[in-house]
């Protein structure tokens, strides 16, 4: 099931598809010119899984959801969107599974509104401000908006690989852009503080590939749980499901 709910004054909708199940929800949320189908509904259909309520949201201007051109595209703002969709949801104290940028606004959506989250499991979520200029949201931020909409677009469609490219073609440029200077930009606490003093269960799978994730030990030390997942790379819901699926269910 498809459902909506507007998430500012001009009434734009944030969408997502609904499995029914017990509570509490899980919800998952995209990376960075993404959708959430695509990359969680795989998983949320295996058979350690099944049989939870679950949300696969696409966050404002990706996928099924609207796109205003007034709208600022930061990660508070993508987490008050997400807020506005569990609130018409009716589902409070959910587990967030965010990937990437996804699992950004899920750490600003846990400090902004501590009421509707319960579990924070991040893959690969972007922790700090400004990062490598080897990150897809940093070559995205590297040109000015009006220059990436008009041509940038066009050329990190041809750089991706194809399997991103297939969702960034969902995505609004102008959108795009202005998520990418957001992340680029991060949160105030950053989200490496938010994450260290949020009181949840929190996980974080870091792909071998990808190498050592940095400030593990201080992580850890604040509670939150390192899993560096074999023969994985940035996503590692494809590379290795089995891991990705046991840290959900929390068996791994």
């Amino acid at each position: 099931m498809v459902r909506q709910a507007a998430f500012d004054s001009r009434g734009s909708h944030i969408r997502w598809t609904e499995t029914p199940g017990s509570e509490p929800a899980r919800v998952y949320l995209h990376g960075l010119g993404s959708m959430s189908t695509a990359y969680h509904a795989h998983i949320a259909a295996r058979p350690d899984l099944t049989g939870r309520r679950s949300l696969f949201v696409d966050l404002p201007g990706h996928g099924t959801s609207d796109r205003p051109q007034g709208f600022g595209y930061t990660l508070e703002e993508h987490a008050d969107a997400v807020a506005a969709a569990l609130d018409a949801a009716g589902a409070a104290g959910a587990e967030m599974i965010g990937h990437s940028m996804g699992g950004a606004v899920a750490v600003v959506l846990a400090h902004r509104r501590p009421d509707l989250v319960s579990r924070l499991v991040l893959t690969e979520a972007n922790l700090d401000a400004f990062p490598p200029a080897t990150a897809g949201s940093s070559a995205i931020a590297s040109y000015e908006e009006d220059e990436f909409v008009e041509s940038g677009y066009a050329r990190v469609l041809d750089a991706v690989g194809p399997l991103w490219a297939a969702t960034m073609r969902l995505t609004d440029p102008r959108a795009l852009h202005r998520s990418a200077v957001g992340l680029r930009r991060g949160s105030d606490p950053v989200m490496r503080t938010l994450l260290e003093e949020s009181p949840v269960d929190r996980v974080f799978l870091q792909g071998a590939h990808t190498g050592e994730l940095e400030g593990r030990d201080r992580l850890e030390s604040a509670g939150v749980r390192v899993v560096t997942v074999p023969g994985a790379g940035h996503n590692v819901m494809f590379d290795n499901p089995d891991a990705f699926a046991a840290a959900i269910a929390r068996t791994g």
